[in-house]
């Protein structure tokens, strides 16, 4: 009797269920986790791998479409969504840029994990664990999108990471620690107002 063959389909079955797992984690992840609260370190890399840029801050989500990233380092600007606009206030040039946020939204990371309709947005498959992660491929439906690839990471049913390839070819990778799903938010949590004498930039 050839005992390699169950064995092998018992270990390939045991494979596909994983990576379906990993989607249906990122479905519950969106229909259960309301708020969230983190610390993010991004590393952006150019095409080319030669140079890396690395910056770090908290990140805060509220369904739908209420989002803040707050960096700290290397420099400081915070990126706001308050569910009509998107707001970006560089500190070092006091200057603030708001868009509408159907305009800003779209298919982005962002949409993704602050967004209210996952499945409308996105075409998911589960990819294989690595890192010690359980990862899932998030294709944007729409055409035209500034990302190729989009994935997502968690560690059990923990937020652990995002990693987006542009349509340049520059890879930037999120990695989330001390994530706390269903956090409470203050009320003015999202809303942004320009610091005295910055300049507003309407796009």
């Amino acid at each position: 009797m050839n005992f390699r063959f169950p064995l092998l389909l018992a270990l390939c079955t045991a494979a596909v269920s994983a990576r379906a797992d990993a989607v249906d984690t990122l479905r519950d992840f969106v229909r259960e986790v309301k708020t969230g609260k983190a610390q993010f370190t991004q590393t952006v890399t150019s095409p080319d791998g030669a140079k890396k840029k690395t910056s770090s801050g908290n990140f805060e989500f509220a369904r739908p479409n209420r989002f803040r990233f707050t960096y700290t380092k290397p420099f400081e600007q915070v990126i706001v969504a308050d569910g009509q606009k998107v707001w970006i206030y560089d500190a070092d040039l006091n200057q603030v840029s708001s868009r509408k946020l159907s305009a800003a939204i779209g298919a982005t990371p962002a949409a993704l994990l602050a967004g209210g309709n996952l499945e409308k947005d996105f075409t998911l498959s589960a990819l294989p664990a690595q890192d010690g992660l359980e990862w899932v491929a998030a294709k944007p439906r729409a055409k035209e999108s500034a990302f190729d690839t989009l994935k997502v990471g968690f560690r059990g049913k923990e937020l652990a990471a995002v990693e987006i390839v542009d349509s340049f070819g520059q890879r930037s990778s999120l990695q989330f620690s001390q994530f706390r799903p269903n956090s409470a938010m203050a009320a003015d949590a999202f809303k942004f107002v320009a610091p005295k004498g910055a300049d507003v930039i309407e796009q």
